[in-house]
């Protein structure tokens, strides 16, 4: 018997708190793509996110929390941190970024850039921003720019091209 080849898994980096449907939508086709064309398995944090607050705080709305109880929300969003941190550092072979206006007004993806540079995960990031217009920290935590989706799954098709057996 041959040695079983392990499946890998993709992280789907971008804004989320200042984005529309917490980035759902860009999320949701990608995750289908890689899934049924590179047949890796994907962490999608809107899911994983929705699925935590839906065990742990139902019924919470994050934005009035952030305004009414600030201890509370500290530690909601703590914890969510931490499920990515884990997540990113633990289980992800590389990280696909959406950087946008969401992502750049928001904290969360450029600390995702940072976990995916530090322990050595390829980063790419799509984005219709002029390089100069991009921080010198993600350029910095980037592996490969990509202007459009398609040149990215183009890229992924020809790097992580599946076996056939």
């Amino acid at each position: 018997m041959g040695v079983e080849k392990k499946v890998l898994r993709a992280y789907l980096s971008g804004g989320m708190e200042h984005a529309p449907r917490a980035g759902a939508g860009w999320r949701s086709e990608l995750q289908k793509w890689i899934e049924n064309e590179l047949g890796h398995r994907v962490f999608n944090p809107v899911v994983a996110s929705e699925r935590f607050l839906t065990k742990h705080y139902p019924g919470i709305s994050q934005k009035r929390l952030k305004r009414t109880n600030l201890t509370d929300f500290q530690k909601l969003v703590s914890a969510l941190v931490m499920i990515d941190c884990l997540e990113i550092a633990r289980r992800t072979d590389y990280v696909v970024c959406l950087w946008d206006e969401s992502a750049a007004k928001g904290a969360g993806t450029k600390g995702e850039l940072t976990i995916a540079k530090y322990f050595g995960k390829p980063v790419y990031v799509v984005t219709t921003k002029r390089q100069a217009d991009i921080p010198g920290w993600i350029i910095g935590c980037t592996t490969k720019l990509f202007n459009e989706f398609d040149q990215l799954k183009n890229f992924l098709k020809a790097r992580y091209k599946r076996k056939v057996r």
